[in-house]
């Protein structure tokens, strides 16, 4: 059955956004022109100026060989898509287009007890959005009231339940989103949500946007100094 239980006061009227793939990462421009050339960068492309975790990376990577790494992330890059897109038509009530696969469903279903319990007045779905301030754009999962305030929500899928002090740039990411949110609608959102799905159960973080930006604008920064760098 399609759940049809959210109120949806979806916010449409914001430019729509050109993704360019480049050697440099992910761009934006807004297709009205209000985006400078060449471009912003997206949020998770100016999440890659924090080097802190390639050392770790890498060494998985020689751990498990080059192969099985690759397989292990297509596996996991191919999972998050699949529950994305189980939540996003979830909380619209449309029909999936395609049939999703057992194991995926069963991660979705513990998201959408959060969302049936806390989720409300939806303002933006997989929504595209930038900002003049951070100089950056990107599309953020979801935007709604979450237990009645409003809040940048997560989808977030695992192979274990997560430590916080190992997912610092989700909240990051987030409260990217939540300035990009506010400065385009006017609507200050100052909660961030992150809900992680894991094979045996689903975890929630609840963060404040102010506690985490400054964090975001210094990355903004230090990814300005590389490009700079490898001119």
């Amino acid at each position: 059955m399609v759940n049809t239980g959210f109120n949806l006061n979806l916010i449409e009227d914001i430019p729509e956004l050109e993704q360019l793939n480049l050697d440099t990462g992910r761009r934006y421009l807004a297709k009205d022109g209000s985006i400078p050339e060449p471009g912003y960068p997206s949020v998770t492309t100016v999440l890659g100026a924090d080097k802190s975790n390639e050392a770790g990376l890498r060494k998985w990577r020689e751990r498990v060989g080059e192969e099985e790494a690759n397989k292990i992330s297509f596996r996991a890059t191919s999972r998050g898509t699949a529950v994305h897109q189980i939540l996003e038509d979830y909380i619209l009530g449309q029909e999936p287009k395609t049939k999703p696969m057992p194991i995926h469903m069963d991660m979705a279903s513990g998201l959408k007890k959060f969302a049936d319990r806390y989720i409300d007045n939806v303002r933006m779905v997989e929504g595209q959005i930038f900002s003049h301030h951070l100089r950056v754009a990107g599309t953020v999962d979801l935007v709604a009231d979450f237990d009645g305030q409003p809040a940048i929500i997560d989808w977030k899928t695992a192979n274990y339940p997560k430590k916080k002090n190992n997912i610092n740039n989700y909240f990051k990411q987030e409260s990217a989103y939540a300035v990009m949110f506010e400065e385009r609608t006017g609507i200050p959102v100052k909660k961030l949500v992150t809900l992680v799905a894991y094979p045996d159960g689903t975890q929630m973080f609840v963060e404040d946007r102010d506690d985490w930006i400054d964090d975001f604008i210094q990355l903004r920064e230090m990814y300005d100094t590389q490009l700079q760098g490898d001119a």
